[in-house]
């Protein structure tokens, strides 16, 4: 798979994966690029070009996870981009399954019931989800934000204590994925189905890289500083 670079056209992120799409969105990109380079668009944009370039380098190459060059990077960098990301959940992609899925069950003209099943699966899968959004956006990020300003460890409070609530949502994802592939009757129009799955599929991508970046890096970073703010106490 092809490592993107700074000279780059952008336009050539989306001929590659289209897929990156809301990535790029997420950084303030939008389409019309003309053919600027990646580093002209960036730099344009206010985007640091080489935490932009290792963003979409890990979307697109599964095999591709720069921890070192990550790590370099401000934890409240990762944070402006992982809360976009929170956002782009909420107010698109779970609405968006939630359509499908309904229309899914609208074509559905004999036993239901494996669909039902599924509809309650998602809506739990879903809630769980806005929870732990909700709970990184509340709590983890400002703790993160605090620790990092101020530099004073608060007592009670820790990455770890956070990183032992960390729900895996990813998992359950997954599961609905694969009830839907195994367990589904063949009652349902199968051009809907496929959009839905299809929708699933990416989301599954999405949230596994989203997930990397959260349990590899960020936690990490604090992590270093937790340690380092500890060792200096004890002197």
């Amino acid at each position: 798979m092809k490592i993107f670079t700074k000279d780059n056209k952008i336009s050539s992120l989306v001929a590659t994966n289209s897929n990156l799409i809301p990535v790029i969105n997420r950084f303030g990109i939008l389409l019309g690029f003309k053919e600027k380079t990646i580093e002209e668009i960036c730099l344009e944009k206010n985007v640091n070009t080489d935490f932009f370039l290792a963003i979409v380098n890990t979307y697109t190459n599964e095999n591709y996870f720069p921890e070192d060059e990550l790590l370099s990077f401000s934890p409240l960098l990762l944070i402006d981009y992982l809360k976009t990301t929170h956002r782009y959940y909420n107010q698109y992609v779970l609405p968006k399954i939630e359509r499908l899925l309904a229309a899914v069950m609208q074509t559905c003209a004999e036993n239901c019931s494996s669909l039902k099943m599924i509809s309650s699966f998602y809506q739990k899968f879903k809630t769980e989800l806005h929870i732990h959004l909700a709970q990184e956006d509340e709590k983890v990020f400002p703790y993160i934000i605090d620790l990092y300003h101020n530099r004073v460890l608060t007592e009670g409070k820790s990455i770890r204590k956070y990183e032992d609530e960390h729900t895996s949502v990813e998992e359950k994802l997954s599961d609905l994925k694969n009830l839907v592939i195994k367990y589904l009757e063949p009652t349902y129009d199968p051009s809907a189905m496929v959009e839905f799955l299809n929708t699933l599929f990416q989301f599954e991508k999405d949230l596994f890289d989203h997930a990397r970046i959260e349990d590899l890096i960020l936690i990490k970073q604090v992590i270093r500083i937790e340690e380092e703010l500890k060792t200096n106490a004890a002197r």
